[in-house]
């Protein structure tokens, strides 16, 4: 009878900081140090605003698109596989290679900010990725932090910082993916509303398919033109980011 096994070796790492720590070090050499840094960036307690966005999803919550588990699973699964979830994910991908590199970075994030389809969305990805930054300057300094470009996008962000402080691409990109979608969810808990357990049942339901984005864009080549990969095929999303703006009664800021 065959078995599948997963090896996991203890081992001494050290960090671009100069750092030394005991790490467990698995197949993508995501040692234990760099797993904390994911949990404490990516956790609901780092000071983001992450809270105060809904990504538009208040306004399909207001017209009935997501009124409950199944519905929210769909939305995600469709903003994760083919909306801003996805091109969250290619400039993250391009961001982590390019850690340090002041002006590819510029570029990057002018072209993140200028692509977003509402002016919700650029405020919120502008929001959270200054506030990522400001709050990584004093929480997590690492050399070639200060190349990082005003404003911020917030996958350029959190990929910039992943890199500079060697966490590997694949797993920094997968917490940031669960992330994103963890977010909403906690949104939609508020919103539809949904209970906790739906709410974690459906985070349960988006795990593999979270696996096969970051799966997919890390083996995206970070010298090719960022446009070959962008592309989104969500566009009712879109529009109700448009919407939630003159929405007249709201929870969230966007």
């Amino acid at each position: 009878m065959a078995t599948n096994t997963v090896m996991i070796t203890t081992t001494t790492a050290t960090n671009i900081a100069g750092m030394t720590t005991e790490g467990m070090v698995a197949g993508d050499g995501l040692t234990g140090a760099a797993l904390f840094r994911l949990l404490a960036w990516l956790s609901p307690s780092y000071p983001v605003g992450a809270f105060s966005h809904s990504h538009g999803l208040e306004w399909a919550v207001e017209q009935g698109w997501v009124k409950d588990r199944a519905g929210l699973t769909a939305w995600l699964s469709d903003l994760l596989a083919a909306g801003s979830g996805w091109n969250d994910a290619v400039f993250f991908v391009h961001a982590h290679a390019a850690a340090g590199d002041g002006a590819r970075l510029a570029q990057l994030a002018g072209l993140a900010a200028a692509l977003v389809p509402a002016r919700e969305r650029q405020v919120e990805t502008l929001a959270q990725g200054t506030a990522f930054r400001l709050i990584s300057e004093n929480a997590w300094p690492v050399a070639g932090l200060d190349a990082l470009p005003d404003p911020l996008p917030y996958p350029i962000a959190v990929g910039a910082l992943a890199a500079l402080h060697g966490v590997p691409l694949r797993p920094a990109l997968a917490a940031y993916l669960h992330g994103f979608a963890a977010n909403l969810v906690s949104a939609a808990q508020r919103l539809v509303p949904l209970g906790q357990t739906d709410g974690q049942c459906a985070l349960a339901a988006l795990a593999a398919l979270v696996d096969d984005v970051a799966t997919r864009a890390a083996v995206l080549d970070p010298a090719a033109d960022p446009f070959e990969a962008l592309g989104g095929a969500c566009l009712v999303s879109d529009l109700c980011a448009m919407r939630h703006e003159t929405q007249y009664t709201r929870l969230f800021r966007t």
